[in-house]
């Protein structure tokens, strides 16, 4: 069984520390991690849905994923020299400028693609069609639903289990159709949608800050 590195964990005692109440899903939170990590590691990417807010939550996971975060995540030596291999003037400021990326998509953020695909066919499937497009087995699919059985998310899981991703699931506290379905559900301790939304926030930044620690971090390999 693996276990979360040791130098990793300083991440997750600060978010408890800050919030007492996610001590309950600690686990969970860890969970997600491993299957966050083991993606990564794997060439994989994280593909990422949900409705209103947690649609604006899937937008910041994948802006904290895509750039530097809390670090600097300066490009490889090797990708460097490829750059400027490829036009000095140009690849020197690519070089300089860009920064290390863990691959997310937000499904909902295809505006051309969905509507297309509402308009033509079953709009609860929009985002079930997007993982069906960019899945591929080994990456992961985080579902954010304050309720947890919101159907377009539920149809997404569904794609994703059948193309053999691993799904996460970010929910409330009731028990769901989404937090039986997923391979981890990390179940903030709250029924208030809004309440539930405010616990969201520190832990997919705390999934991220860890993230960015294993594969950009002074101790990266």
């Amino acid at each position: 069984m693996r276990t979360l590195e040791p130098r990793l964990e300083k991440h997750i005692d600060f978010l408890i520390e800050r919030y007492s109440s996610l001590e309950s899903v600690k686990q969970d939170i860890i969970d997600a991690y491993l299957i966050l990590e083991e993606c990564y590691v794997n060439g994989g990417k994280l593909l990422v849905c949900g409705n209103g807010g947690s649609a604006a939550d899937s937008e910041h996971i994948v802006g904290e994923l895509m750039k530097g975060f809390k670090m600097p995540r300066k490009v490889s030596d090797e990708y460097a020299a490829e750059l400027k291999a490829a036009d000095e003037e140009l690849g020197t400021v690519l070089a300089d400028n860009l920064q290390g990326a863990l691959p997310a998509i937000a499904l909902d953020g295809h505006l051309a693609l969905s509507t297309a695909y509402m308009n033509d066919c079953e709009p609860l499937l929009c985002f079930a069609q997007q993982v069906n497009g960019f899945g591929n087995k080994g990456d992961v699919l985080l579902g954010i639903s304050t309720s947890g059985n919101s159907k377009n998310v539920l149809y997404a899981a569904t794609a994703a289990r059948a193309k053999g991703l691993k799904v996460i699931g970010l929910t409330g506290i009731k028990e769901s159709k989404l937090s039986a379905f997923a391979d981890v559900c990390i179940k903030a301790p709250n029924a208030e949608t809004y309440m539930i939304q405010e616990l969201h926030l520190p832990v997919y930044h705390c999934l991220c800050l860890m993230l960015e620690d294993k594969f950009f971090g002074s101790d990266a390999k």
